[in-house]
C-alpha cells in the first residue's frame, strides 16, 4: 500500500519498520518532503541504527522532541540505481540468467538509503530473506554466509568513475562489493566506516579475489571496520559510477533485489529530511 499524498496536511511521516520498508516506500517519501521519524520495528534496522535510532525508546525521544519543538530534522544523501541494458554476443545468449521480474525499466532510478552490493553479499541476502523472521533480526546474515561462503566463485567485475573525466577505479576478480550511504548493513556490519550521509559520496568497499578460509577468518573485522587493512579489499569514494560485470549479477540495496547488472548508481543530494536521535 502506498503513503498517501498528505504533505499539505501532515508536519511529519512516522514509518514503522526494517531497511525493507524503508525502501519500499523512498520514492514516494522523497516526493513527499516531510521529516520522517523511522521507527525501528523490523527484522534489520541498519538505516535506523545510522540515525542514532536504536530502539522504540530513541524513537519516542525524537517524537517527543520533535512535538516540543526542538527535533533533529536534518537532509540526507541517498543513492540511486540506473539498470543499463546488456548488450550480449548471440553465442553467449543462452549462458544468461533468466530476467528477474523486478527489474527496472532503464528509465527508471531507484533510491536506497544504505547500501547496494553484488557478488557473496547479493547472494547471502538472498539466502537471508527467506529464514524465519527472528532468525533473520538475531544473526541471519551470518548464518546464509557460512554455507554460501565455500561455494561462491570470485567473478570479473569493473567500476568505472563518471565524476569528471572517466576513470578505472577498480578492474579486478571480485567476491563483493558494496556501494554505501551509511556505514553499516547486514545487521550491523561495517562495511564502509568512512560513509557518511550528507558528503555527496557513496563509499566503495570491493573484496577482491580471496581464499573462502581467510575470508572466514576476515568476517568477524567487519563489525569493527578493521577489514579495511587486509590487502585484498579496496576503499574508495565516488558521486556517479558504473559497474559492469563479465555475466549479469543481481544488485540488491537495503537488502532487497533491485536488478541486475550493469548499473549506473548516483548520489541524490539532500533528497531525504529525516529526524535522527
Amino acid at each position: 500500500m502506498g503513503l498517501p499524498d498528505a504533505s499539505e496536511q501532515a508536519d511529519i511521516i512516522l514509518l514503522f519498520g526494517g531497511d525493507g520498508t524503508i525502501h519500499l516506500h523512498l520514492h514516494q517519501l522523497v516526493h513527499l518532503g516531510l521529516p520522517v521519524l523511522v521507527v525501528p520495528a523490523g527484522s534489520g534496522n541498519d538505516f535506523a541504527r545510522a540515525l542514532g535510532l536504536r530502539s522504540l525508546r530513541d524513537a519516542l525521544a525524537a517524537w517527543r522532541g520533535f512535538c516540543a519543538g526542538h527535533g533533529k530534522v536534518r537532509a540526507i544523501d541517498l543513492g540511486t540505481i540506473m539498470s543499463l541494458p546488456i548488450v550480449v554476443m548471440p553465442k553467449e545468449a543462452d549462458a544468461l540468467p533468466p530476467p528477474h521480474e523486478a527489474d527496472l525499466s532503464q528509465d527508471s532510478p531507484h533510491y536506497f538509503c544504505s547500501v547496494a552490493g553484488l557478488g557473496l553479499g547479493s547472494e547471502v541476502t538472498r539466502r537471508a530473506n527467506v529464514l524465519p523472521r527472528w532468525l533473520r533480526g538475531h544473526g541471519g546474515y551470518a548464518a546464509a554466509l557460512f554455507p554460501t561462503l565455500f561455494r561462491f566463485a570470485p567473478f570479473r567485475m569493473k567500476i568505472t568513475s563518471l565524476d569528471g573525466q572517466r576513470t578505472t577505479l577498480s578492474d579486478q576478480p571480485t567476491m563483493l562489493a558494496a556501494f554505501a550511504n551509511t556505514p553499516i548493513y547486514g545487521g550491523g556490519m561495517k562495511i564502509a566506516p568512512r560513509a557518511r550521509m550528507d558528503d555527496g559520496q557513496l563509499d566503495v568497499c570491493v573484496i577482491g579475489g580471496i581464499d573462502p578460509f581467510k575470508l572466514a577468518c576476515m568476517f568477524p573485522t567487519v563489525y569493527f571496520g578493521r577489514h579495511l587493512r587486509i590487502r585484498e579489499v579496496k576503499y574508495f569514494q565516488a558521486s556517479h559510477l558504473r559497474v559492469e560485470t563479465e555475466y549479469p549479477l543481481d544488485v540488491y540495496a537495503d537488502g532487497e533485489y533491485v536488478c541486475q547488472t550493469p548499473v549506473e548508481l548516483e548520489v541524490r543530494r539532500e533528497a531525504l529530511k529525516v529526524l535522527t536521535a
